[in-house]
């Protein structure tokens, strides 16, 4: 017996950060989600899988239109030519009370109720599939508790939306514990919610297949979903199948060596020609470049976000490819030393770093200086107000991580011009 289980599909849920740009590609970020199920159901019908379980979050939240759930009709009815049923559990995102618009789903298409654990049974298989919808968005209960028994001599899978725990980047709905659901009796546990891949084996596999595809640069790597083969003793062998088109990825590149601006462009660079010779060359990559390093070229480098980011995409376009797409450009480089070389100094340098380093503590020069930059702060316009982390800062007056990162790299930039 086979099943693919996957979770947290999100159809046409948007692509973020890269849409506000002029090179982006919009026509892959706007279908993605829907391209990557695509590939799943194409999946299901070439391994010829017995049926497919559907842990939560199907879609991302009400429908603008009914097109989304058109096009979900249409892909389940791709499957029930196939002769493969769905079992499909509504999470956080597509709870019952979420969704206004609603379509008949197809006759192969069968959905845990939200109001108690229902269970399925395929007793050609000799699989019981039980489950138990989101009713409310915010359902923080624990459903688990409630499954019903497992039932003897069948293979029983638990379908479960869950943050489980330990999991504190996510919404705590549906708490449980790991040991709870390795004592229930099941021999699987196909879980969703949590974005990430995971797998623990124990009484039971308990599963997270992870989202079928990465939306943002916080969903990094590969993405997609899990092949179940459960043989004739029960023993349970799982597959993880990746069915993205968009990959995000995070390019660190350390500058330490780097003396000058240039040097750190040509750096970055060669880091992107090692990437696109290491990766897949069918995968399109949406990249953060992350420059670090305590380097020569911090002072040239601070507050040029914006010109490296031109320079980071002139490199892409110099390497003829079109399989990149750059998402933001981060400096998180740092001074070659703490200031002590030129504290040592009798000059005008010297001066300078003692009155910034003093400045932190000097009241009437902050509130001075916060009036002089909250002007400044108004009249930007939106995307540099997003572009630039401080802005936040400077509104609320908190100054002193603008201090922090100016004093080194300000002093560092004039003894360069020194």
């Amino acid at each position: 017996m086979r099943f693919i289980h996957a979770a947290d599909i999100h159809l046409d849920s948007p692509l973020t950060g890269l849409s506000a740009y002029a090179d982006a590609p919009v026509e892959m970020l706007r279908t993605a989600t829907r391209d990557a199920f695509t590939n799943l159901v194409n999946l299901a019908i070439e391994e010829r899988v017995d049926f497919m379980v559907i842990a939560g979050d199907l879609y991302d939240g009400d429908w603008k239109d009914y097109n989304t759930g058109l096009y979900f009709a249409k892909e389940m009815g791709r499957l029930r030519k196939a002769g493969i049923p769905v079992y499909l559990l509504y999470g956080n995102h597509d709870a019952e009370n979420e969704m206004t618009r609603k379509l008949l789903l197809p006759e192969n298409v069968f959905v845990f109720d939200s109001r108690k654990p229902s269970t399925f049974r395929l007793d050609h298989l000799g699989v019981a599939l039980h489950g138990r919808s989101f009713k409310d968005a915010a359902t923080v209960e624990n459903l688990a508790a409630g499954y019903p028994e497992p039932i003897a001599g069948m293979i029983n899978i638990g379908v479960l939306h869950t943050a489980l725990e330990g999991n504190a980047a996510h919404a705590n709905y549906a708490p449980c514990s790991l040991a709870q659901l390795h004592a229930k009796g099941y021999q699987y546990w196909a879980l969703g919610h949590v974005h990430e891949y995971c797998i623990w084996r124990g009484d039971a596999v308990v599963v997270f297949p992870g989202n079928l595809q990465g939306r943002h640069i916080r969903e990094t790597g590969p993405r997609g979903a899990v092949l179940v083969h459960c043989n004739a003793a029960g023993a349970m062998e799982v597959e993880r199948v990746h069915v993205d088109v968009l990959r995000w990825h995070r390019l660190g590149v350390d500058v330490s060596g780097c003396q000058s601006f240039a040097e750190a462009a040509r750096a970055i660079g060669n880091a992107l020609e090692s990437l696109l010779e290491a990766g897949p060359a069918h995968m399109p990559l949406a990249l953060r470049v992350v420059v670090s390093g305590q380097t020569a070229a911090h002072g040239e480098l601070f507050g040029m976000e914006a010109q490296l980011r031109l320079e980071v995409l002139a490199a892409i376009a110099a390497l003829g490819n079109d399989r990149l797409w750059l998402e933001k450009v981060r400096l998180e480089t740092q001074a070659l030393d703490d200031g002590q070389a030129l504290r040592e100094r009798a000059d005008a340098l010297a001066d300078l770093q003692d009155l910034l380093e003093s400045a932190g503590t000097d009241q009437e020069f902050l509130d001075g200086l916060r009036g002089e930059l909250s002007g400044l702060v108004d009249k930007a316009p939106p995307e540099l107000k997003s572009a630039i982390p401080y802005f936040a800062d400077i509104k609320n007056g908190d100054l002193a991580a603008l201090l922090r990162e100016i004093r080194p790299s300000l002093v560092a930039h004039l003894a360069k011009v020194e």
